[in-house]
């Protein structure tokens, strides 16, 4: 039994490890003072690595504890039918969370962070490699993970992203790869009108 727990923490200092990456690679687009929308927030750690925002709003259907603590706000809820204010954004993230929407409300989503992002504003997204969900499932059978929502991955093709998010409004600016190239940043700019 004390192999598992120990297994378990490793793999939670792992996450909390990747997770980091995934957030250091956004920060460069978050400025100080800025209004930021996090979906799929997990438990607000982008908030607590970049403090300095003006007002963060996280958002999750998974949260385990609301927050309200202006200028932190974690909500429970999905993306837009929950958000509380129609208050444009500085910057939109979804750091590994693309692969976990059904590909059916890609087009409602992609409409509603265009709508919520200011002119000039950057949607910021994380998404893995697609060989992420067979080395996942390996661990998976390991038990190495645990509580990963594996379900909820669908074998998501990276390059499908900027199709997902191309639209007059959005524009692609930079795509990278990250984490010895098991993970992609794409980063959108709401054109000035």
């Amino acid at each position: 039994m004390a192999g598992g727990v120990l297994e378990r923490e490793i793999m939670k200092a792992l996450d909390r490890f990747l997770q980091n990456w995934r957030i250091d690679r956004v920060r460069p687009y978050l400025r100080p003072g800025g209004r930021v929308l996090d979906i799929g927030c997990a438990d607000g750690a982008l908030f607590r690595r970049q403090p300095d925002l003006g007002a963060y709003i996280g958002m999750d259907p998974a949260l385990a504890q609301p927050l309200d603590a202006p200028p932190c706000r974690l909500i429970r809820g999905v993306f837009p039918d929950d958000l509380p204010s129609h208050e444009p954004f500085d910057a939109i993230t979804m750091l590994a969370v693309l692969e976990h929407i059904p590909p059916e409300q890609y087009g409602r989503l992609a409409g509603a962070c265009s709508a919520h992002l200011k002119p000039g504003g950057y949607l910021l997204i994380t998404v893995p490699s697609a060989v992420v969900d067979r080395i996942l499932d390996v661990l998976h059978w390991a038990r190495l993970i645990d509580g990963m929502a594996l379900e909820e991955h669908h074998g998501f093709a990276a390059d499908r992203t900027p199709t997902i998010f191309a639209s007059t409004e959005l524009e692609l600016v930079k795509r990278t790869r990250f984490q010895l190239g098991l993970n992609n940043l794409f980063v959108f700019r709401r054109r000035l009108t």
